[in-house]
């Protein structure tokens, strides 16, 4: 599991934008960069800042994987046949934490990754900790029997902020989601616009 070392409200400033579309967020209220320096005047970005923030902006999303992790995960999008944009979102998706995140169990995309590595999921009956395990479509995730009274479970399960994406089959009752297809970038429910088409310029310089 690799470790966050930095706020992650600072992710959202630095890009200027709610990238999670939460009503804490500091950005909804100072619309500028973390820091000292972070009123200063910006300029316009080149193309290469564009992509840079592109890149930045999809894996900060992601719980803010490491570069090593979210390199692997473009490179094998780019050996895949098809749409390589289309590929990483898919790729991305697919993963166990995502999953947790998007059937509305936990409220953050942190708190998705630190629920399935404390073992609180089971992935098709197995007991799994891996955040990044990769899914396929008809896998069925389930909260443990002794983890559905945890109070990040209710809470999330209440929120009104988001709604669970068609692509995904949910039943809070029984605590259980299943993937039910491999989803496109238009499929996604991101609240701000994702570019992944310059993710694949930048690592493709």
């Amino acid at each position: 599991m690799t470790k966050r070392v930095q706020a992650k409200h600072k992710i959202d400033r630095r890009m200027g934008q709610n990238i999670w579309g939460r009503p804490k967020s500091p950005i909804n209220k100072r619309e500028y960069g973390p820091g000292q320096h972070g009123q200063r005047r910006k300029g316009k970005l080149s193309d290469f800042g564009m992509q840079l923030r592109a890149k930045q902006k999809l894996k900060g999303y992601y719980a803010n994987i490491s570069e090593r992790q979210f390199y692997g995960i473009y490179s094998e999008a780019a050996r895949m046949t098809g749409d390589t944009s289309q590929n990483l979102i898919g790729l991305l998706e697919r993963r166990l934490d995502a999953l947790v995140y998007r059937a509305k169990f936990v409220p953050t995309m942190f708190a998705a990754r630190q629920f399935v590595s404390h073992g609180h999921v089971k992935v098709n009956g197995r007991r799994v900790t891996i955040p990044s395990m990769r899914l396929k479509a008809g896998d069925v995730i389930e909260v443990r029997q002794k983890s559905k009274e945890l109070p990040v479970l209710l809470e999330a399960t209440q929120l009104a902020e988001r709604d669970v994406p068609d692509y995904v089959e949910t039943d809070h009752k029984s605590m259980t989601a299943k993937l039910s297809r491999v989803p496109g970038l238009s499929d996604v429910p991101y609240p701000v616009q994702m570019e992944p088409n310059l993710v694949v310029e930048y690592y493709s310089r």
